[in-house]
């Protein structure tokens, strides 16, 4: 038998099969999905790969399989996914099966990869029967000894240290019952849980409104006929999307299938995971996301893939879990720009789910209040049914929404953060005991440091871009490559002392509001206080159970997350996401204000959010007010059509990045001319734009060229980039790195 294998590499030319034998005493436990090691060339150690296929003779003298893992592997219906990844997102076939590898066995050396944790557990080496037969003729007299035994009969199979304290024995007193053969140790497996700490009372469902009702009833039908089917569940900011989804999940779970639920932010998936356990229990539940530990992601994979875990809750990730039960895929926030990765391979989690939908005939449920241009104007066309709930759950009102125009407040003499209205708005709420949450969608302390006679800004030395200052840690810090310096206080330009920190960041917005209101209790959430595990869950659960006031945050307090006592929410920098080289900063604008303004008042109590800007003519800034998604769509549809943007085109960018800056004018130029030409001879649609440099034109001293195409993207685009791809490497620049991102989220 010989199995055709692909290499464990992100080395372009190394993206195809090669031909080894499986060795008799292999062929049982080889299999499509099999991870081998081999011996590849003249490499002196063995090299990784995977199983594609199996045959049952090459055309070559082939080399022998070495070695094979047996239980870390992937089955034929992940390698399919794998290899239809590879050929719609341009990378390896490899770098797209490590995302279905178990968390942390995605190295060569199997030494370091995860495995099960084990712990010393103890049982009865004899009968209870023998044991009280020996304490009634006195030949067990320590009354430790008889208390030990004796409790071991009615729990058995238990940790020792657990039973040390349970029992209150020391180890010695259990070494001697091992050695006088009336109890044994022995090793097992142990699961890492990460819910062991939480404790949360049992819920059952909630009465579904008629709204509710007809999205539930139309969903299930579709689970029903076995249809693979597309919804669009768009509801108000509370109107009760979760309940649908949680009732849907029980059906799910009633037909004996698994369901994934997708949350966009790891700040997210604590407060989805408490409601699932308190409604479904810890049992049937895993989850999958970056801050786990790698140990508890492993036991999380393999409770899911040994058929325990029947519910699968996580980041974007979540959708490469070993399921081969699949019921219903969900998507919350599906708007979210984090379900498209950024890196290799640069795969959109909805096509993934798209695809893996269709192979089990089961439906797709996107959520939003906000919803994607895209997803909303296939909607419109009836490629996705649409789903709404018009209002609050709980018959909760929007909140009122007010617009500050910032330049009537510097006019006026205020050159602090906070509006007048905003600081009376806060105050009467901390008088009220009410909370209140300030979104500023920038951290640190000062967004750029600069000099006011030269005009210097403090940049990386190894990225285009401007450092930013952070007090606590008295650093200039680098947001895109990590790099941080000294302050200076004399520029080393002109060697002025008339250096201006300008900008505010959440650092700097927390100083403030610890000034304005002294006596209030502040906690910020953002990338620099999220760090550590279990943080985002520490400050969601003390900001809501431990009376404090404000809550200082970026846009990972905005999405999702529900605050009965939060009755105001102030933007204190509107206008950030509408200054980005992108076409979807209004579309973002407008998410982001109708996210953060549905944070407020979503109990009994009236909620107000309080928006400030220096552009209060903005569309997006002007519809949010309204919270009006269908105008500002209906505005913003116009726009995309009349200017060739998605959803009415696709997006290519073909980025080359290298240390040696002509080396990618020049790789740029020949991609740039290889495509125009094959566009003109085999007439395909397709704008194609000249190259240019990227707006950030360099990262971590590697400089950034682009070229921009416009098409409808299909297997022909897909030929033709991929045949332009080839011979671009067979003849191009060798430390040019080339990548292609179809539809980015990042425009940088």
């Amino acid at each position: 038998m010989i199995a055709e294998i692909i290499m464990n590499s992100s080395v372009r030319n190394l993206d195809r099969t090669f031909d080894y034998s499986i060795p008799f005493e292999m062929e049982d436990k080889i299999h499509i999905g099999s991870r081998v090691l081999v011996k590849f060339g003249n490499i002196k150690e063995l090299k990784e790969g995977f199983v594609v296929n199996i045959k049952d003779k090459s055309d070559f003298e082939v080399k022998d399989i070495s070695k094979v893992e047996e239980k870390d592997f992937i089955d034929e219906a992940k390698v399919n996914l794998a290899k239809w990844m590879s050929k719609r997102y341009f990378c390896n076939v490899s770098d797209c099966i490590k995302l279905m590898l178990p968390p942390g066995t995605g190295t060569n050396n199997i030494e370091n990869r995860a495995k099960e944790k084990t712990a010393r557990f103890i049982r009865l080496a004899k009968s209870i029967d023998e044991i009280e037969f020996d304490i009634e003729n006195k030949k067990i007299k320590s009354e430790k000894h008889i208390r030990a035994l004796r409790m071991l009969d009615k729990i058995s199979d238990i940790p020792s240290k657990e039973f040390e304290e349970l029992a209150e024995v020391t180890s010695a007193i259990l070494k001697t019952l091992e050695k006088n053969g009336y109890i044994e140790f022995y090793e097992n497996a142990v699961e890492r849980n990460p819910f062991l700490h939480k404790v949360i009372a049992s819920t059952n469902n909630l009465e579904l409104n008629e709204e509710q009702q007809a999205a539930y009833t139309a969903v299930e039908t579709a689970l029903d006929d076995m249809m693979n089917s597309e919804f669009l569940l768009f509801g108000v900011t509370g109107s009760g999307k979760t309940e649908v989804y949680l009732q849907l999940i029980e059906k799910v779970l009633n037909m004996g299938k698994t369901s994934v639920m997708l949350v966009p932010e790891i700040s997210l998936t604590p407060q989805t995971v408490d409601r699932f356990i308190s409604r479904f229990g810890q049992e049937k539940i895993a989850v999958l996301h970056s801050k786990l530990s790698v140990g508890e992601r492993y036991d999380q994979w393999y409770k899911i893939k040994n058929g325990e875990a029947k519910i699968v809750i996580g980041a974007r990730s979540a959708m490469f879990a070993p399921i081969n039960d699949l019921g219903i895929v969900i998507i919350d926030e599906e708007h979210d720009s984090s379900y498209k990765s950024e890196t290799t391979p640069r795969y959109n989690v909805k096509d993934v789910a798209r695809y893996l939908a269709k192979e089990y005939s089961v439906p797709i449920v996107f959520g939003s209040a906000t919803p994607s241009m895209d997803t909303y104007y296939k909607a419109q066309n009836g490629d996705i049914e649409l789903l709404e709930l018009s209002k609050r759950a709980n018959d909760a009102s929007l909140p009122d929404i007010n617009i500050v125009d910032m330049r009537a407040e510097l006019a006026n003499g205020n050159r602090t953060s906070i509006s007048m209205s905003l600081y009376n708005k806060i105050k009467q709420n901390i008088h009220d005991k009410k909370q209140t949450i300030l979104f500023l969608n920038r951290r640190g302390y000062s967004t750029f440091i600069m000099c006011r006679d030269c005009g210097y800004v403090a940049k990386c030395r190894h990225c285009n871009i401007a450092l930013t200052y952070h007090s606590r840690e008295n650093k200039l810090r680098c947001h895109y490559c990590g790099y941080e310096t000294a302050p200076f206080n004399r520029c080393p330009e002109c060697d002025s002392i008339n250096i201006k920190y300008s900008g505010s960041g959440t650092q700097k917005l927390e100083e403030e509001i610890n000034k304005i209101f002294p006596m209030a209790k502040t906690i910020r959430m953002d990338v620099d206080t999220v760090s550590k595990k279990n943080s985002h869950e520490d400050i969601i659960n003390k900001f809501k159970n431990e009376n404090i006031d404000i809550l200082i945050g970026t846009q990972m307090v905005v999405k999702g997350h529900h605050f009965p006592n939060v009755t105001l929410v102030g933007v204190i920098f509107a206008d950030g996401s509408l200054n980005i080289d992108d076409y979807r900063a209004n579309e973002r604008t407008f998410q982001i204000l109708t996210q953060v303004a549905g944070r407020a008042g979503r109990e009994k109590d009236k909620g107000s959010v309080i928006i400030q800007t220096y552009n209060p003519d903005n569309l997006a800034i002007e519809y949010s007010k309204e919270q009006n998604y269908k105008v500002f769509y209906d505005t913003e549809i116009k726009i995309r059509k009349q200017l060739k943007y998605p959803p009415f085109c696709d997006i290519i960018l073909i980025g080359f990045n290298s240390e040696n800056e002509n080396h990618v004018i020049d790789s740029a130029k020949f991609v740039y001319k290889a495509l125009r030409d094959k566009i003109i001879n085999e007439k395909l649609q397709i704008i194609l734009y000249k190259p240019v440099p990227a707006p950030v034109d360099r990262i971590k001293n590697k400089f950034r060229w682009r070229v921009i195409v416009k098409c409808k993207f299909d297997d022909k685009i897909i030929d033709a980039l991929k045949s332009v791809t080839e011979c671009y490497n067979e003849q191009g620049v060798k430390d040019v790195k080339i990548s292609i991102d179809v539809n980015p989220t990042n425009m940088m």
